[in-house]
């Protein structure tokens, strides 16, 4: 099942990585466009409309992997001269609080979404329906709150991570 959960966080990463290309191809289109006005062509609408809630659903896609795979920012400068007993209290304990904060975000993202439906809220430019972005938003947190809880199952033996798993070197804490 953990095995499942890790390649389901691998493609969302993917996923995310492919909205951030198509981001970056849609602005250099929206730019030459603004630079190639006098020929006719202009700006793609919305544009930065588009990159908000792009990047923030790329981010919430890619957040799951790099936890899983160790690639949060780290402060050493006590740790590594713990002992090992205490390193591994440290990291369950920075598992389970991320846990906790991982589900209270998902819960307010689920509140944040209902509200912006009940209001109709839209963009600006494109009248896009704001609560899209949240749902979209959701999906990811809902695999990173899998993704955590998986994790720190791993931590207290109740599950394993899958074979031939690495970390970064700066993983575990």
């Amino acid at each position: 099942m953990i095995d499942w959960i890790y390649r389901f966080a691998r493609w969302t990463a993917l996923f995310g990585g492919i909205m951030l290309v198509a981001l970056t191809l849609m602005v250099v289109a929206s730019v030459a466009g603004r630079a190639l006005i006098g020929i006719g062509l202009g700006p793609v609408p919305g544009d930065f409309e588009l990159v908000e809630v792009g990047v923030g659903i790329a981010i919430f896609f890619f957040m799951p992997w790099c936890y899983l795979r160790g690639g949060h920012a780290t402060v050493d400068l006590l740790y590594m001269h713990t002992p090992r007993w205490a390193q591994k209290a440290v990291d369950t304990g920075s598992d389970i609080l991320m846990s906790l904060v991982w589900l209270v975000l998902t819960w307010k993202l689920w509140e944040g979404m209902l509200e912006k439906k009940e209001y109709l809220e839209t963009t600006f430019i494109l009248q896009m329906p704001v609560w899209w972005a949240y749902a979209l938003c959701l999906v990811g947190a809902v695999i990173g709150c899998v993704c955590y809880v998986a994790k720190t199952l791993t931590r207290f033996g109740l599950g394993s991570e899958p074979e031939g798993w690495t970390v970064e070197s700066n993983a575990g804490h």
